[in-house]
Order: structure tokens, then C-alpha cells, then sequence
């Protein structure tokens, strides 16, 4: 993926860089492959607010996105890469031999045309999908399985991916984006590369309106608010807060540990990110 920059003709355009789509080649959505996304504003079942400076936005359709990839010994074709509004990566809509069609996230690399695989038969090779206990060591997979057949969970968004450390008995060890090192089934299945759309993070909105399209209202700073709606307003004159951050309803939050001490993820981390 590249980025391109505008002329400044507004000021919306001015610091806008977005971009260039030069590898989306779909220019239709399969509709038996999409969803129409029902807005919720922030609002639960009661129709009160959990989540707020949440409204608005452009329609959207999600894709269903085959996580699974539990179609084995099919060679399928790679027909389009495909732009989805709801997620960062780029998707490849594949069609396998018997003429069943589906997306999946396209690795960096995919392209139209290249055949992919899945299952414990299936070549490392980038956009193959098969247990994690085949993968040769080095080698940097995406879209991984927490539990064997449950569907991948980790490595999803543009330009993930998690490297084959080792490997001993039926596990395996990874190195994850964050830096964490943890030790995986070795059943579970992964796809071999990175994800695709790399340059995701560097794309510059430009204005506004933009953060509105995509269904995100403003956000007002606590110490701009009055005592009455917030810890950290009030005062005379410019304050900086005067107390430590909080939350409207008064809970820390800097620097308190998010994570359950007892969680039994614990026992499979043999390295912390921090």
C-alpha cells in the first residue's frame, strides 16, 4: 500500500494523506458475503449510553471473514483483493475448486491470481493456513487460533504478524507484535506472512468530518468541564487537572494494572510485553 498527498485547495486537504487503493482490484462486494452493520450509537438494549462519542457514520456492510479456514485439501484461487470499511487489513476473496467462495485477510504479498491452501498438507507459503506445529521456525504467521478449531483471534489487523520461535512437544512459542512471547497449541492453525495494508497507521484523516464518517462524535476534555460534570473540572482561570486523571465517575486512570492477577492466560506467557 502507498499514500498519496493532496494539494492544499482546503484545509481539510492540507495535512490529508490517504490511501492509494492500488491493491484493491474488487469492485463489487459478494452480497451472500456481507452484513448490513445496525448502528447502536453507544446505546445498550435500555437505550442508555455505555459507550459514549459513539453516533453517526457512512452505512456500512461487513464482510464475513472465514477465521476458520477448516476447508482442507481444496486449492482455491485468489479472484479479488477487497476493501472492507469495518477492519484496517485488506481481504482476499478466494473461490476454492468446487466452486465455493469466501474472504479471508490477505497477507502481505497476495495477489490475484496466486493459489492458496489450507490444512496440515498445505506448503508454507505465504497465504497458507495449516497447524502451527508444521511451520518451519522463523517464520512470521497471522490470523492464529487461541484453541484448535475455534477460528483465528490473534494477528488480525494491517500489518500484524507473530514469529515461530520454538517448538517442544505439542506447543509452540511465539513472539507477538507487542513484543510478548507465549506458548501456543500446536494444533492450532495459523496463516503463513504478515497482513497485508502495512501503511494503515501512517494515513492521515485531514479533517474533522472524517472522524464523523467513521461514526466517532468529539470528545471534550474533563479539564475543560465544569465541577459538576467532571473530577477534573473547574477551577479559576487555566487548570491542568489539579488531581490525578480520572474518569467521569472518579476511577484512576493512569497507571493501575488492567489485568486479573489469577487470569489463566498466565500460565502461557513465558515472556510479558513490558
Amino acid at each position: 500500500m502507498a499514500l498519496k498527498t493532496y494539494k492544499p485547495r482546503s484545509c481539510g486537504m492540507r495535512a490529508r494523506e490517504s490511501a492509494t487503493f492500488e491493491e484493491i482490484t474488487e469492485k463489487k462486494p459478494v452480497k451472500s458475503l456481507t452484513v448490513a452493520v445496525r448502528k447502536t450509537a453507544g446505546r445498550n438494549n435500555q437505550g442508555r449510553i455505555t459507550t459514549r462519542q459513539r453516533g453517526g457514520g457512512a452505512k456500512q456492510r461487513i464482510r464475513i471473514v472465514d477465521f476458520k479456514r477448516n476447508k482442507f485439501d481444496v486449492e482455491a484461487v485468489v479472484k479479488d483483493i477487497a476493501y472492507d470499511p469495518t477492519r484496517s487489513a485488506y481481504l482476499a476473496l478466494i473461490e476454492y475448486a468446487d466452486g465455493v467462495k469466501s474472504y479471508i485477510l490477505a497477507p502481505e504479498g497476495l495477489k490475484q491470481g496466486m493459489k492458496v491452501m489450507n490444512g496440515p498438507k498445505a506448503e508454507a507459503t505465504v497465504g497458507n493456513c495449516l497447524p502451527l506445529g508444521q511451520i518451519p521456525l522463523g517464520l512470521m504467521v497471522h490470523a492464529i487460533e487461541l484453541v484448535p478449531g475455534q477460528g483465528a483471534k490473534v494477528g488480525r489487523s494491517a500489518g500484524n504478524a507473530c514469529q515461530v520461535m520454538a517448538r517442544s512437544g505439542g506447543t509452540v512459542t511465539l513472539k507477538m507484535p507487542s513484543g510478548e512471547v507465549r506458548i501456543f497449541d500446536a494444533r492450532c492453525l495459523a496463516c503463513v506472512g504478515s497482513v497485508g495494508n502495512k501503511d494503515w497507521g501512517s494515513v492521515k484523516l485531514g479533517k474533522a468530518g472524517r472522524k464523523r464518517h467513521m461514526g466517532i462524535r468529539p470528545t471534550v476534555r474533563g479539564v475543560a468541564m465544569n465541577p459538576v460534570d467532571h473530577p477534573m473540572g473547574g477551577g479559576e482561570g487555566r487548570t491542568s487537572g489539579g488531581s490525578h486523571p480520572r474518569s467521569p465517575w472518579g476511577k484512576l486512570a493512569k497507571g493501575g494494572k488492567t489485568r486479573p492477577k489469577r487470569k489463566a492466560s498466565n500460565k502461557v506467557i513465558v515472556k510479558r510485553r513490558k
